[in-house]
């Protein structure tokens, strides 16, 4: 049996700013790294995604794990592991949405008002305009100049196509982001049903631990979104 560590990033940053890691999300990064340390965790090969809030979650953890005498064997970056683009699917999507649902446009432009205003809860607040966005990339409704949600899983069940090939006893970590996390999570089910996928990364914590087992040819979901590091529940973050 080997097994499979799928760590999420910390908070982001703003909605105009997302791709960093906020001052919030660089503490859950380090307290992570404290637990992974604790645990005595040693990975055979560590796997970082390309985005930056990926790379900052992971620099944390192999800090703590190269202090405690624990460092991984190997660090690979793999683009592959990286999140979907939410600014292209929303810049090629909602303007279409917009030009023919009088709703949608107005409760997108109130959105973007409350960004340019510096409203602060709309920078950790899921809208009904970005749930209206993601369904109709989803489905493919409108023509989006960005991946397709088809080839966006069809990459991320690829990036995992290793699990497969790990030696019994293999021990790999993840630093990804919620949707990656969560389509392996469904896939534990055999499951690719977008609805599935999108309720679970709807739940996922920021720098929460999901551990998948691969075992006689099959996958094992032995754990989802666990947080045993974050012991102040104003810690326990979405976005």
């Amino acid at each position: 049996m080997s097994t499979i560590y799928l760590f999420r990033h910390g908070q982001a940053g703003l909605r105009d700013d997302y791709d960093r890691l906020s001052e919030l999300g660089h503490q859950q990064a380090r307290q992570l790294g404290a637990f992974v340390a604790r645990e005595g965790l040693r990975f055979d090969k560590v796997i970082v995604g390309g985005l930056r809030r990926q790379r900052e979650t992971a620099e944390a953890v192999l800090a703590a794990l190269d202090a405690a005498g624990l460092a991984p064997n190997a660090v690979e970056h793999d683009r592959n592991w990286n999140e979907f683009d939410l600014d292209i699917v929303y810049e090629g999507i909602a303007p279409q949405i917009a030009s023919a649902d009088e709703q949608f446009r107005a409760e997108f432009e109130a959105q973007q008002n409350l960004v340019r205003a510096g409203d602060g809860a709309i920078h950790r607040t899921w809208t009904a305009a970005d749930t209206t966005v993601m369904r109709a990339w989803i489905e493919g409704a409108y023509p989006c100049p960005g991946e397709s949600w088809a080839g966006f899983v069809d990459r991320i069940r690829t990036a995992g196509d290793r699990f497969r090939d790990l030696p019994a006893g293999a021990r790999l970590a993840v630093f990804t982001s919620a949707t990656p996390i969560s389509i392996w999570g469904a896939a534990a089910f055999d499951s690719r049903d977008p609805s599935h996928i999108m309720r679970l990364a709807a739940s996922s914590v920021n720098s929460s631990i999901t551990i998948l087992h691969w075992r006689h040819g099959e996958l094992y979901l032995a754990s989802f979104n666990a947080t045993p590091h974050l012991t102040d529940a104003r810690q326990r973050t979405f976005r």
